[in-house]
C-alpha cells in the first residue's frame, strides 16, 4: 500500500483555480469551473462569510440539544467542555497552518494525499463525507425536539420523522440554487442564532442557581472516563472546525482568511458554548434537564417564567439548525468534489452547477434521509445520541489525518512546507490536536467505533473498484 506520499506539488498562486487539486484527473462531465465563478448564482466568500460558515456550521444543532445529553454524567462534563475547546482551537490552528500551504477546495482529503497518497486521501474523503450526511441525520433530530414546542410532531413516530425530512430536504433546496444563496442563508441563520444562545449565555449568569447543579459525576463511572464518555458527545458541538478549509477553493484570500476564520469562528463558538452550557446547568433543574428534549427553552422559562421565553427560543434554534443543515449540506458535497476530481470518488460528484457539486448535495440528503427514517422508525430511544456517537469517531479519522499530515511535514523538515520560525509551536499545536483526536475516538464506545469502521471497511471496497478502473484506463 502507498503510504510513502507523491512528490511534493506546490500549491497553486492564489490568481489560479483552488478548485481542485493539482495534478488532478481530466474534468468529467459538467460545468467548468470558470462556469462556476462567473455565474450569477455562483459567488466566493470573504473573511466575514467564511467566519460565518465556520461559527454557524459548529453552532448549529448541537449546543441546542446537546445539555440535555450531557446531564446524566453530572457537571464532570463541564471539565470535558473545557478539554475539548483546548483541542478545537488546537485543531483549528492545524487546519489553519495546512491551509496556507494549500489552499484547495477539499479540506483534510486534500491534505492527507499530498502527505501520504491517494489511499489515505480518500479514506480522509470518505471518512468526512459519512460524517456529513450521519451528522445531517442528528441535526434534523434535534431541530424536532425544537420544533415540537411550536408545533407538536414528537408524539407519534410518523410526523417526528416526517418533520425531520423535511428539515433536511429544505437547505438542500437552498443548495441547489447555488453559492450565492448558501452564503446569504448562512449569514443570516448565524446573526439570528445569538439571539437565544447570548440571552440563555449572558442573562442565565444572573438566574443562577447553584443548587440546580445536580452532582458532580453521576455517570457511574470514574472521572476520567466520565470526562472522555461526555466529550464523545461533546465532540458533536465543534464538528464544523474545518469548515472553511473544506471550501477553500470558494474562499477568497484562502492563504489568509481560511485561518483567520477558521480560529475566529471557533474561539467564538468555544465561549458561547461554555457560557450556554453552565447557564443551563445553572437554571433548569438536574432531574428536569436530562429528560428535556428542548434545554435552551426551559432554561428561558425557568429565568421569566411562562412559555412565551420558551417559544422563542425555540423559533430562533429552528432557525439556527436549518441554517447549520444548510451549511453541512453544501460541506457534504465539498470533499466528495474534490476526491472525484482525482478519479477516488465516483465520477459523478465531480459535477457541479452554481458553484455547488449538485449530485453530491444530492446523494447526501437521500443518505441522511434513509437514516432518519431507519432510525425513527426501528423505535431507537435515544436516536439523536447514537447518530451522535457514530459521527465522533467517523470525524475523527479526517481529523487525525490532517494532524498526522502537519506532522509528517514538520518532522520531515522540508523547508517550502515548513515555516522554521514557528517550528516549535506548530509542534506542540499539532501534537496537542492529535492527542486530542486519539482520545476522541477512544471515548466514542465500542459500539460507536463498531459501527464505524463498518462504514470505512466499505469504503475499502469502494476504494479497491474505483483504483482499478483508473489503472484500467491508464493502461
Amino acid at each position: 500500500m502507498h503510504v510513502t506520499g507523491t512528490a511534493p506539488q506546490p500549491a497553486p498562486a492564489p490568481s489560479e483555480d483552488l478548485t481542485g487539486p493539482a495534478g488532478a484527473l481530466p474534468r468529467t462531465t459538467g460545468a467548468t469551473d470558470a462556469d462556476d465563478t462567473t455565474s450569477k448564482h455562483a459567488r466566493r466568500f470573504g473573511l466575514p462569510v467564511a467566519t460565518a460558515l465556520v461559527m454557524g456550521n459548529i453552532i448549529g444543532g448541537g449546543i441546542f440539544l446537546l445539555p440535555a445529553s450531557i446531564a446524566p454524567y453530572g457537571t464532570v462534563s463541564l471539565v470535558a467542555f473545557a478539554v475539548l475547546t483546548v483541542g478545537a482551537i488546537a485543531l483549528a490552528l492545524v487546519f489553519g497552518r495546512l491551509a496556507a500551504r494549500d489552499p484547495r477546495t477539499g479540506g483534510p482529503y486534500v491534505y492527507a494525499r499530498e502527505a501520504f497518497g491517494d489511499f489515505a486521501g480518500f479514506l480522509a474523503a470518505w471518512a468526512y463525507w459519512i460524517t456529513t450526511w450521519v451528522s445531517n441525520a442528528a441535526l434534523a433530530v434535534a431541530a424536532v425536539g425544537y420544533l415540537d414546542v411550536l408545533i407538536p410532531v414528537d408524539d407519534h413516530k410518523w410526523t417526528a420523522c416526517l418533520a425531520a425530512l423535511a428539515l433536511q430536504w429544505l437547505p438542500a433546496l437552498a443548495n441547489f440554487a447555488g453559492t450565492r444563496y448558501v452564503g446569504a442563508v448562512q449569514v443570516v441563520s448565524t446573526v439570528l442564532k445569538f439571539v437565544p444562545l447570548l440571552l440563555v449565555a449572558v442573562g442565565g449568569l444572573f438566574f443562577f442557581d447553584p443548587s440546580r447543579l445536580g452532582p458532580f459525576n453521576s455517570s457511574g463511572h470514574g472521572a476520567i472516563g466520565a470526562v472522555s464518555a461526555s466529550a464523545a458527545l461533546l465532540l458533536f458541538s465543534y464538528l464544523g472546525v474545518e469548515s472553511a478549509a473544506v471550501s477553500a477553493g470558494e474562499v477568497r484570500n484562502a492563504r489568509r482568511n481560511v485561518g483567520r476564520a477558521t480560529v475566529i469562528g471557533t474561539a467564538g463558538a468555544a465561549l458561547v458554548y461554555l457560557l450556554g452550557t453552565l447557564s443551563v446547568f445553572g437554571t433548569v433543574a438536574h432531574n428536569r434537564l436530562v429528560s428535556s428534549t428542548a434545554p435552551f427553552s426551559d432554561a428561558v422559562n425557568a429565568m421569566f417564567g411562562g412559555s412565551w421565553g420558551g417559544t422563542a427560543v425555540a423559533l430562533a434554534a429552528l432557525v439556527s439548525m436549518t441554517g447549520c443543515l444548510n451549511g453541512w449540506t453544501l460541506l457534504s458535497a465539498q470533499t466528495p468534489y474534490a476526491a472525484a476530481k482525482d478519479g477516488l470518488f465516483p465520477a459523478a460528484f465531480a459535477r457541479r452547477r452554481r458553484g455547488v457539486p449538485t449530485v453530491g448535495v444530492g446523494v447526501t440528503v437521500v443518505l441522511s434521509s434513509l437514516l432518519t427514517a431507519y432510525n425513527y422508525l426501528s423505535g431507537s430511544a435515544k436516536v439523536f445520541d447514537v447518530l451522535v456517537l457514530v459521527t465522533t469517531f467517523t470525524a475523527t479519522v479526517p481529523y487525525l489525518l490532517a494532524a498526522a499530515a502537519q506532522l509528517f511535514h514538520l518532522v520531515s523538515g522540508r523547508g517550502e512546507q515548513v515555516d522554521r520560525a514557528r517550528l516549535a509551536r506548530d509542534s506542540v499545536i499539532t501534537a496537542v490536536a492529535a492527542a486530542f483526536s486519539v482520545w476522541l475516538m477512544a471515548g466514542a464506545g465500542y459500539a460507536a467505533v463498531y459501527q464505524g469502521v463498518l462504514f470505512l471497511f466499505v469504503g475499502i471496497l469502494v476504494y479497491a473498484v474505483l483504483a482499478a478502473r483508473r489503472q484500467r484506463r491508464a493502461a
